[in-house]
Formats: C-alpha cells, structure tokens, sequence
C-alpha cells in the first residue's frame, strides 16, 4: 500500500469553479491536489459546449466556453496544483482530528485538511446504447467520445445522435473516414443550425448519408462487431456494417459517491451557508452548482464568488491561530511573489 498524498485541500470537480479555487486557494499559499471523472478540465464547458460563446465573464464581453477554461488553466499555473483525471472520490472518511482520507477509483489515496466540492450537478456519465453486447466493444468499435479522430481514419463509421456532439464530429469525421453513416431518431436536430447544413451539404454532395431510425441490434463476426440492425419509422429492418459506432446520446449527470458521505442533500444540491460555503460536515465546502442556499443562482460568476470566500475560510481551518489578512495582488508582494511577478518599483 502507498501512503497517501499529505495536502492542504482536495478539490473535487474540475470545472470553473474548481479551477478558480485553485487559483485563490493559491493566492493564500494554500496546496491542493484536484480530482475530476472527466480526462481533462472543463467540466460542463469543455464536455457539452466547449464551442458556445459566454457572455457574463466580468471584463471578457465574449469567449467562448473552452477559451474559458484555457484562460483558467493559464492563471492557475502558477499555483502548480496536482490533476488527478479520469477517476472518482469513491471513498472519503473523516478522522479525529478532522482532516480526511479519501480514495478514487483508480487507487489514488489523499490525507486532506479540508475538502471543496465543485462537481457541478454531478459527474457526467455518457448515456449507453441500450443494445445487447455494446458493452464489450465500449472504446474498441462502439466509442461515446472522439480522444483521437485518427484513430477513425479509413473506417466505416456510423454516428448515433442529433445534437451538437453528433453533427460536430460528423462535420470533421467525414473527412477522415471511409465512409459515414448519421442515424438519428427523426430529421429533426439538436444542434447548431449551421452545423445541420454542413451536414446536409455532405449528404447532398455524396460524402455521407443520413437515415431516420433507431439502433435495435448488434451483430458480431468471430469476436468483433461487424454490423448494426436499424428499425426505420416503418417498423422494417435492415442492417448496416461498420468498423466503428459512435454513439452520442448526451450524458447524464450522477451525483455518485458523493451522496454515501453523510452530507446534507437538498434536491440533489449541498446545502451550504454563505459566508463559508461550508457543507453540513465541518471541513467540507461546496461551490458552483452543486451547492445551494436562498438566493443562490446557478452562474459561474457565482461560483467564482463563492471560491473565493471559501479559501478564506480554508485558510482560518488551516491556521486558527492567526488572523487571515485581506492583501490586493495589485499592491501585495506576498501575493506577486506567489504569482510569480514582480512588484512594481513605486516612483
């Protein structure tokens, strides 16, 4: 067994607002280590919308989600916090002396002072085809993300779905693949209206075809997947072979472990005071959208807000004993040393 990672704090959830804690945990000299299901930062921008403009950033009148992220990623650099991606907090258990041990679901271990939840609604979850046998071929033929687009160079490919993710990567994949199949449920779309034309572009110029139905069945060949049974609006069947299916049903936000820790829920949100952002556990806070109080409202501005008055509250848990200072990184050498500037040389 390997000892656990000694930290200050634990982030869960490598959203917005978990990346902005970072960033004032950072400012106070704190450490974290952060965890997150997803493989890469971003949470709900990067996964779902990475391309959509955002608006109500304070002094950014327009970027678009994923340049959000990046923005973050960059002013947390810094800081030199430690990414635990593509695994959960399965296991966390609280001790005497009220720091924590906690567990992911790849085996990393963490001995923490303080805990911050910033796991959005949940933890995403793609939403599985509901076909006998899917499961076996999940991220060898049958894919419900795209990590590497060469990998479906010169395939046959069918794509299931109707909304952005679908008509996004049949946009790009029909460039690459042998041959292109989109079927979704009916002709009507979820997606970007000028992202359904280029679709429709490519199926009018030959690139790839577009059929209205549902998946009802898989059919294998030795040990691989070799064709798809599709049910048309008219109840006839026909089966279409492939290399690779990649299924875009939209994910499901779960809660998952974090309700088995004896947390206060309130309709699937954490309720929390607001001076702290503290949980009903002491030590435990929550912010972004996983967390509630009255008025609470469900922006990223709000969770940046609230990031930052939990870090002062992380910093009072750490060190009782002395009185947290509130320094301005315009004027404060502590705070530009800890970002690595210089201190402006007063005339």
């Amino acid at each position: 067994m390997q000892s656990p990672i000694e930290t200050d704090v634990v982030i869960i959830g490598a959203g917005p607002s978990g990346l902005f804690q970072i960033f004032e945990l950072g400012l106070l000299g704190i450490k974290v280590h952060i965890v997150d299901a997803l493989d890469a930062p971003g949470g709900q921008c990067t996964e779902l919308y990475p391309d959509k403009p955002i608006y109500d950033i304070p002094a950014i009148p327009v970027c678009s989600a994923q340049e959000l992220v990046d923005r973050l990623m960059t002013q947390i650099a810094p800081f030199d916090a430690t990414f635990h991606l593509d695994q959960q907090v399965n296991v966390l258990n609280k001790l005497n002396d009220g720091s924590f041990n906690l567990e992911t679901t790849a085996g990393t271990q963490f001995h923490a002072k303080a805990i911050v939840i910033a796991g959005g609604v949940g933890s995403f979850q793609p939403m599985p085809l509901r076909a006998d046998g899917a499961e076996q071929f999940v991220d060898s033929q049958v894919f419900y993300r795209v990590r590497h687009p060469e990998k479906h160079r010169d395939k046959d490919l069918i794509i299931l779905g109707g909304g952005d993710s679908a008509l996004d990567w049949v946009v790009e994949l029909a460039e690459i693949g042998k041959s292109l199949t989109l079927i979704h449920r009916t002709d009507k779309f979820r997606a970007a209206p000028a992202t359904v034309d280029k679709m429709q572009a490519l199926v009018d110029a030959g690139k790839m075809q577009f059929l209205i139905g549902n998946v009802t069945g898989l059919q294998m060949e030795g040990d691989k997947l070799s064709t798809v049974q599709v049910t048309f609006p008219d109840k006839s069947i026909e089966s279409f072979s492939l290399d690779h299916l990649l299924v875009f049903f939209g994910l499901s936000p779960r809660l998952g472990p974090i309700e088995q820790w004896g947390l206060e829920f309130e309709k699937n949100q954490i309720p929390t005071d607001t001076e702290k952002f503290e949980t009903s556990i002491d030590g435990i806070y929550a912010v972004g959208d996983i967390n509630t109080y009255p008025g609470k409202k469900k922006l990223i501005l709000s969770g940046f807000h609230e990031a930052a008055l939990a870090a002062f509250a992380i910093k009072a848990r750490l060190e009782p004993d002395k009185k947290v200072h509130l320094q301005y990184t315009t004027t404060s050498p502590i705070m530009h040393k800890r970002l690595h500037v210089e201190t402006p040389k007063r005339n």
